[in-house]
């Protein structure tokens, strides 16, 4: 198996183009990334090094992902011998990556964030897994407009919300509480939009608003700022 493994991959390097994102030396780490969190997974290791080996895991099909949806949005499909012998492999794994049709995009796998957060719920581990967990929700839950996304329940939201909420009270890095407080305030103006009544639609505008300016006060730079100034005209007025 090892032989035929090899024996692939070194067909993959000769016909690889050179502009393909994942090479074949690439593919062969990733798998056995792969390979490794899956083995420490399916351990009897302590809960903390399986918290870790299923965040690794999740990382590693986020950075996958990553890179294959750069070559939809380029070309429209994935490019390269490489990269469908990895999507293959994956999915003989049991690792398959998730594609959207409507969207034309692979989708992170929350699954693993979700199961670190079992194992390991708090400290710095439980802050990243955390974070991924909510930016990848967040980004793969609508497809233009971040006010409109598609069919995210009532229940999907509050989850958002409060893990948001949880991890705005972790330590983690500035860029990472930036775009937390970045997607807070938007889960918020979405819960503005979509409450019950309009006593909680403005308790949840009124939300949004202070955190908008205490984004703006504390990035001043970013980009994000405009972002969420415009989407808070969209609120209906008075709340």
């Amino acid at each position: 198996m090892r032989f035929l493994f090899a024996s692939v991959i070194a067909s993959l390097a000769v016909t690889a183009a050179a502009h393909d994102l994942i090479t074949a030396e690439s593919a062969q780490s990733y798998l056995a990334a792969v390979a490794e969190s899956q083995k420490i997974i399916g351990s009897e290791a302590p809960p903390a090094r399986r918290a870790r080996a299923q965040l690794d895991l999740g990382k590693t099909l986020d950075e996958i992902r990553e890179l294959l949806n750069r070559d939809l949005a380029a070309h429209g499909r994935v490019q390269g011998l490489p990269s469908s012998f990895l999507m293959s492999e994956l999915k003989a794994r049991g690792a398959e990556l998730a594609y959207s049709r409507e969207s034309n995009r692979f989708l992170a796998h929350l699954q693993y964030y979700r199961e670190a957060l079992k194992l390991e719920l708090s400290g710095p581990l439980a802050a990243e897994a955390s974070f991924r967990l909510l930016q990848g929700y967040f980004y793969d839950s609508f497809a233009g407009d971040p006010l409109h996304p598609g069919a995210q329940t009532r229940a999907q939201l509050a989850e958002q919300i409060r893990l948001a909420e949880a991890l705005m009270k972790m330590q983690m890095p500035d860029g990472e509480r930036e775009e937390t407080a970045f997607i807070l305030a938007i889960h918020y103006m979405q819960a503005a939009r979509s409450g019950r009544n309009a006593a909680e639609q403005t308790a949840f505008a009124n939300k949004a608003r202070a955190l908008a300016g205490e984004f703006a006060t504390s990035y001043p730079q970013s980009l994000r700022v405009a972002t969420l100034s415009n989407l808070l005209e969209s609120l209906p007025a008075g709340r």
